[in-house]
């Protein structure tokens, strides 16, 4: 028997399901049952063993993606992921791992999937030469608790993923579908502004036009220098506050829901 389905949740708790099935998984792998190459149950023998439903296995295989501890293949499966040995991406900003870490349920909604061609602006963040050079555009609202948080926007070369469809999309995370090409993310910056919501930003996080909110620009690269996203984020600024950590060896930031 596979040694995940060996483990038991609990309703005695308040940490939902599908973290609690998160945490199983990842203790498996870090422990060394689970070995890179090593394939985890389907989603089938999961519902059936731990009486949950496909969305509740679905939501904890997108988180373990992010961290970039599975992999999942068309077709095949979800294998424990080969380890990075320059991997950072677990210092990297993670909407998924950070909501979860505070006790809350994230989820995401897709409101927009396009190929574009790159404006000048967005040809500049991603170093590319030509407007031919297409890129994917994917808007998402993430929630907290069921509860609009941030709009965010992401641009991607679409050279990086030529076969992508909004179907994938939704059932993939697509820094999953980029760890299976190598693309794994190695450093980012990030710039914060204060700005006020239009009436249609506001509509879609759900609060009053003229909201203050934080407008995020981060630009992720690959260890070789690569830019590969370009992602403008819409925080609301009534829900969530920066932290800011002073130190003689550096300067650090957390952000925390108010």
């Amino acid at each position: 028997m596979n040694p995940v389905l060996m483990s038991k949740l609990s309703l005695e708790t308040d940490i939902p399901l599908y973290y609690q099935l998160v945490n199983i998984i990842r203790r498996n792998i870090t422990a060394g049952t689970l070995k890179p190459g090593d394939v985890l149950p389907s989603e089938s023998e999961m519902c059936k063993n731990f009486d949950i439903s496909r969305s509740t296995v679905r939501q904890a295989v997108s988180m373990l993606e992010d961290e970039g501890l599975v992999v999942r293949k068309q077709g095949k499966g979800t294998y424990v992921a080969q380890p990075k040995v320059h991997r950072k991406t677990e210092k990297l900003y993670s909407f998924t791992s950070e909501i979860s870490s505070l006790g809350l349920t994230p989820s995401s909604r897709l409101v927009e999937y396009d190929v574009m061609e790159p404006t000048p602006d967005i040809m500049k963040m991603l170093e590319l030469d030509s407007p031919s050079q297409h890129v994917y555009k994917f808007s998402r609202i993430r929630y907290v608790d069921g509860e609009a948080l941030i709009l965010e926007t992401s641009f991607y070369p679409q050279s990086l993923y030529p076969n992508l469809t909004r179907p994938m999309l939704e059932a993939h995370s697509f820094y999953s579908l980029l760890y299976e090409q190598g693309i794994v993310a190695y450093e980012a910056v990030d710039s914060y502004e204060a700005v006020v919501l239009s009436r249609r930003e506001a509509e879609l996080l759900g609060c009053r036009p003229g909201s203050s909110a934080f407008a995020v620009q981060r630009v992720t690269r690959t260890e070789n220098g690569q830019p590969y996203e370009f992602t403008q984020s819409l925080i609301r600024g009534d829900r969530v506050k920066l932290d800011v950590y002073l130190r003689r060896d550096g300067v650090s930031f957390s952000r925390n829901l108010g």
